[in-house]
This record gives structure tokens, C-alpha cells and sequence, in this order.
């Protein structure tokens, strides 16, 4: 039961991101050639900050609260639970897009101005609306996969077209930062009807839950669940901080016109993460039941795993490192020459991102999810410091260079640094099928 839910949310979620991905990767092509790398610059920034706000406001519920809702032996309790967490997540993400529109302005004033002043606060605060998205995975315990994911790529598409259509009429960026904030809006205000018209009764037999008020708030209910829920919170804020970082600070120190360029390029790069993100979620049953049937069966599958994604990103890298000129050129137009060795650069950090999703699901098989923390926070740290230290130099270039050596030590040599995954490495490596010297 386990396998076939996770195969059918793998396949959902597989849709939605790439729609997502390809939608986002288009319009920066489309950004970058009607409004030029200064303007598109701009709009990476916001949408960096804009993803500094998701970890701030999940607070490490999605899966804790259906986790905490099947235990409750009553339906009031499994209701006043995740009325509760849903409560708690529109609260914080208010609080939230308060304190990054804040943190903008101290960092780039120029910005707010204009139709930007009105844009951009727009877009931190209708982001608050994704706490609706806790009805989404509970409809996903529910087993329903499919309305959810199809509701968010229609609402994508539509928002994308949306998007072009207002570019080539002659609007700025600050139409699309709006849109963009509509459609969040929209994503959990859509989840939510669908929990409203697709929910079943928590116990057969009993009427569906009432629809969703504040009023149904238990504090008792939410504060172990906060508790037990803080450091995947802090994960998630330092996990952003360390692949969205260069952005920000590219923005910073070296202007919108630099971080569009470099934009350019990471957005190729980081469009093929989708793979391995929904891979890793699909063959999660089967590494979990390897983990099971002994430790020698689980590393040798893993073994497997690890190369294939390793390969494939390789391939990958290799590939886009000789088409760089040619697809930076073709795409962004000759005013983004410089991207081609950003690309070129950024693209070997994917061997490490690929690699560091099967490493997360082994975290959490072998019950150690603590070190997600620790390595998150090299990451940050790292890209920080080599930010500061290179861009000044080098550039963006500096940046991306920056990225890899920061991935790279977050996704796979924090390895080396813990006893039990240095001990967990070796078992990998000297793993032997039964019948082998």
C-alpha cells in the first residue's frame, strides 16, 4: 500500500514540477530577451526572497500534521489539529511576507519604486495563502493525487500564458511579480475547495469536516507539534539559504543586471533537479524495503541507485558544458555571452545534487535526520563565505564556482565529516553480493 501511494504521488508530482519548471525556464528566456538581463535580474531577486518565505511558513508541518492526524482517536481532534497547524501556518506566513518586505527594503530600496512598490509587497503577502496547502497533503493521505496536482499545473499554465501574454503587450516586470502573487493566492485557495469537495470522513459512517474557520484554534493541540516539528523548520530555512544565496547576494553587490545573467544560466542548470527529486521519491519504498532484508541487500541498492543518478548527471553536465555557447546564444541572444561559463560551471554542481536526494531518503531510513541540519548549514555557511570572497573578484562567476564548492560539500562530503556516515560510506563501497569474494 505503501509502494503504490508513493509510485502514484511520485507520477503527480513528476507532472506538476515540470510543468513548473519548463513554465519558469520559458519565461526567462522570455524576460531576457523583451526586458533585457537588468529586468530579469530584478525579477530573480523577488522570487529568491519569495522562496526564503516557503520553509518560514510551513514550519515543518505538511507531513508532521497528517502524521499527528492519523494517530487521534477522535475526528474533533484530528479536525482541531489540522485547523490548527493551518491557523498557525496563514499567521506566520503574514508575519512573514512582513518581515521579508522589510528585509528587501533595507537591502534594495530602489526597487519599491514605482509599480515595483506595489507589486512586490502584493506578492509577499498573498504568498501567506500557501498554509492552505495543508489540505493538500491531507487529501494526499486520503489517496488523492491527481486533483491536487492537476488543480496547481492548470493554475500554473494558466498563470504562465498570463505572463507572456501581458511581455509582449508591453508591461514591465512588475506585472509579472502581480500575477505571480495571484497565483500563489490562487494554489491554496484552490487546495482548499478541492479538500472541501473531496475530503472523507475521517471515521466511515460520520459527516465530512465543516469548513475551515480560526475559531477552531487549540494551542494545546499545535505546541508538540511545533516542538517536535522545529528543526525541520530550521533545515528548510537554512536549506534555502544555501541554493537561493547567490541570487540575493549577487544582487547585492554586484546589481540586477549581474544577477539576471547569472539567473540565465542557473535556471538551465537547475531545471533537470526535478528528476532525481521525483526518482528519489518513487524508489523510496523499495530502498526502505532493502533496508529491511538486511543491511547488505539495502547498501548494494543503494550502490545501484547512487551511480545511475550519478550518471545521469554527469551526462547531463557533460552535455550541456559543450552546448553552453551555442544554447546560451540561441536562447538569451548575444547580451548574455557571460553566462556561458557560469553555465559551464554551475551545471558539475548538479553530479552532487542528484546524489544528495538518495542521501536524504537514507538519512531518514536510518533514522538520522539531524544531519540534514548539519549539512544544510555547511552549505549556507560555505556559500556565504566564498560569496563574499569571490564575488568581488570574479563575479558572477565567482558565484557560481561559489555554488559548486558549496553543493558539493553540502550534498556529499559532509560525509566524511560524521563517524557513522564515514562508517555507512565504507559499507557501501565494500558491499558484496552473496556468493562474491
Amino acid at each position: 500500500m505503501l509502494k503504490k501511494i508513493l509510485v502514484a504521488r511520485a507520477t503527480a508530482m513528476l507532472g506538476d514540477r515540470l510543468v513548473k519548471l519548463v513554465a519558469a525556464a520559458v519565461l526567462t528566456i522570455f524576460v531576457a530577451r523583451v526586458l533585457g538581463a537588468s529586468e530579469l535580474g530584478i525579477f530573480s531577486i523577488v522570487m529568491a526572497w519569495s522562496t526564503f518565505l516557503v520553509p518560514l511558513t510551513s514550519m515543518g508541518l505538511n507531513n508532521n500534521v497528517v502524521r499527528r492526524i492519523v494517530q487521534q482517536q477522535s475526528s474533533q481532534q484530528a479536525m482541531t489539529l489540522l485547523y490548527s497547524a493551518v491557523t498557525v501556518r496563514l499567521a506566520l506566513g503574514l508575519l512573514g511576507g512582513s518581515l521579508m518586505l522589510l528585509g528587501f527594503y533595507l537591502l534594495y530600496p530602489d526597487m519599491l519604486s514605482g509599480n515595483k512598490g506595489i507589486a512586490i509587497p502584493v506578492l509577499f503577502l498573498l504568498q501567506s495563502f500557501f498554509g492552505l496547502l495543508l489540505f493538500e497533503f491531507y487529501l494526499n493521505y486520503q489517496g488523492t493525487f491527481r486533483s491536487t496536482a492537476y488543480t496547481k499545473t492548470v493554475i500554473t499554465l494558466v498563470s504562465f500564458i498570463a505572463k507572456l501574454a501581458l511581455l509582449y503587450s508591453g508591461f514591465g516586470i512588475a506585472s509579472l511579480i502581480l500575477i505571480t502573487g495571484i497565483e500563489f493566492m490562487l494554489v491554496g485557495v484552490g487546495q482548499y475547495l478541492l479538500y472541501r469537495y473531496k475530503q472523507q470522513p475521517f471515521i466511515p459512517g460520520e459527516a465530512p469536516w465543516p469548513a475551515y474557520h480560526p475559531r477552531w484554534f487549540d494551542a494545546e493541540q499545535i505546541k508538540p507539534l511545533l516542538k517536535r516539528s522545529s528543526w525541520l523548520w530550521v533545515s528548510g530555512i537554512v536549506a534555502v539559504v544555501y541554493l537561493k544565496i547567490d541570487i540575493v547576494m549577487l544582487g547585492a553587490m554586484a546589481g540586477s543586471e549581474q544577477a539576471g545573467i547569472y539567473a540565465a544560466a542557473s535556471r538551465l542548470s537547475e531545471l533537470w533537479y526535478v528528476f532525481p527529486a521525483t526518482l528519489a521519491t518513487r524508489y523510496y519504498p523499495d530502498m526502505l524495503k532493502s533496508y529491511h532484508h538486511g543491511l547488505t541487500v539495502y547498501y548494494l541498492k543503494l550502490r545501484r541507485f547512487g551511480l545511475l543518478f550519478f550518471s545521469a548527471a554527469f551526462c547531463i553536465a557533460l552535455a550541456m558544458t559543450l552546448a553552453a555557447p551555442w544554447l546560451i546564444t540561441l536562447l538569451f541572444g548575444e547580451g548574455f555571452t557571460a553566462a556561458i561559463e557560469v553555465l559551464r560551471i554551475h551545471i558539475w554542481a548538479g553530479c552532487f545534487i542528484f546524489v544528495r536526494y538518495l542521501i536524504s531518503q537514507h538519512l531518514i531510513i536510518t533514522e538520522q535526520e539531524p544531519l540534514s541540519l548539519a549539512s544544510h548549514s555547511i552549505g549556507a555557511l560555505l556559500n556565504i563565505g566564498l560569496n563574499l570572497w569571490l564575488i568581488p573578484t570574479m563575479g558572477i562567476v565567482g558565484a557560481a564556482w561559489a555554488t559548486l564548492i558549496s553543493y558539493a560539500f553540502a550534498s556529499f562530503f559532509f560525509l566524511f565529516f560524521f563517524a557513522s556516515t564515514r562508517a555507512q560510506l565504507w559499507q557501501l563501497i565494500t558491499a558484496r553480493h552473496a556468493g562474491q569474494r
